[in-house]
């Protein structure tokens, strides 16, 4: 993320903002695959506008990279994800973006629900595994990450860890847990968790976290927190961690890494994904763009960067410290967890929300 914070609640507003504003969906249809194929000489000098809400260090030596091999320029907006999304639904066909870049898929649902978004170049498609991108061709996955649990090393978390992430709502685990259910990371575990117990249960699982757990604003404040002492474990990405890690040493850091089976709702595999906005007013550009993410080149920007998230595209190696993503989980289909809607008006409805 670019920020310390990312507010889960501006995903709510983004929820209800693309009920309300119903006129700024576009009836056009995709933008012209022809367009892909304009030389380089064509667009070179061209600017296209990213909003991201990825890592912003990584997404910055992407850009880079792309206007040294292209000649395309790019001006960046980076910022929470939610708010960016939000506010190319207030843009409309007025906005500036021509590329959404997001960390997670129910962002990108919602501006492809509304008719925001144009179909990606169909070579694009195919450079990544099918199921890590859009059903609908609008948005290609661009890397993966998965969900884990960190421990403070040596207490109980550690050396018992839970063997599902639903075992965190039992009375064992109180006082001695934390959480950041306001990231936007948190909302997809609980689809994942609706998907596989339904509504009542996933109610009296939030019911039990909130019960048991100690609320943190951020994955990063949380994972200091549990390298502290200060609370046992919690649910994060994996990458804080291992940018965590990074940034106290092998001597600071005192958290572990554990993984929940394979199949378990908190194994979550999720992927960030980048789209054409339907009006954009450098389609080829952007098209362009989307290519270039999807190949090798920007691929190994990824790997080698200190963001610490998987690439899709085959033949490029993530991280050697890295487990294999097959041997933990599988990518979660984007179609099921939808806008996220539901999994925010659950939060909020066990005061996890505001």
């Amino acid at each position: 993320m670019p920020g310390t914070v990312r507010p889960l609640a501006a995903l709510s507003l983004l929820a209800a903002c693309a009920l309300a504003l119903t006129g700024c969906g576009s009836s056009g249809g995709s933008a012209d695959s022809a367009s892909t194929a304009a030389s380089g000489a064509a667009l070179a000098g061209q600017t296209i506008t990213v909003y991201s809400g990825q890592h912003e260090q990584t997404v910055k030596a992407l850009t880079e990279d792309f206007t040294k091999r292209t000649g395309i320029k790019v001006e960046l907006r980076s910022g929470d994800e939610a708010e960016l999304a939000n506010q190319i639904l207030q843009e409309g066909d007025a906005s500036p973006a021509d590329v959404f870049y997001a960390e997670n898929p129910p962002a990108l649902t919602v501006l492809g629900d509304k008719g925001l978004l144009a179909k990606v170049a169909p070579d694009t498609l195919k450079s990544v595994p099918a199921a890590d991108s859009s059903g609908k061709g609008d948005w290609v996955g661009i890397s993966a990450r998965t969900s884990a649990f960190l421990a403070a090393t040596g207490k109980g978390a550690d050396t018992a860890p839970p063997a599902s992430v639903l075992d965190l709502a039992k009375p064992e685990w109180k006082g001695r847990l934390g959480i950041a259910p306001s990231e936007t990371d948190f909302a997809p575990v609980v689809t994942q968790v609706l998907k596989a117990k339904g509504e009542d249960a996933t109610k009296q699982w939030l019911k039990g976290l909130k019960d048991n757990a100690k609320v943190y604003d951020s994955n990063e404040t949380l994972s200091a927190a549990i390298n502290s002492g200060e609370v046992e474990g919690g649910v994060i990405d994996h990458y804080y961690f291992y940018r965590m890690r990074d940034e106290k040493g092998a001597a600071g850091t005192h958290a572990t890494l554990h993984y929940f089976p394979k199949g378990d709702p908190g194994s979550l595999v999720d992927v960030s994904g980048a789209a054409v906005l339907q009006h954009g007013k450098h389609q080829a550009a952007a098209q362009a763009f989307l290519g270039y993410l999807a190949s090798a080149p920007a691929q190994t920007v990824i790997a080698d960067s200190a963001s610490y998230e998987y690439p899709l595209v085959t033949g490029v190696q993530g991280k050697p410290e890295l487990p294999a993503l097959d041997t933990i989980g599988t990518v979660a289909d984007p179609a099921q967890l939808g806008d996220g809607k539901q999994a925010l008006g659950l939060l909020q409805d066990a005061g996890l929300l505001q």
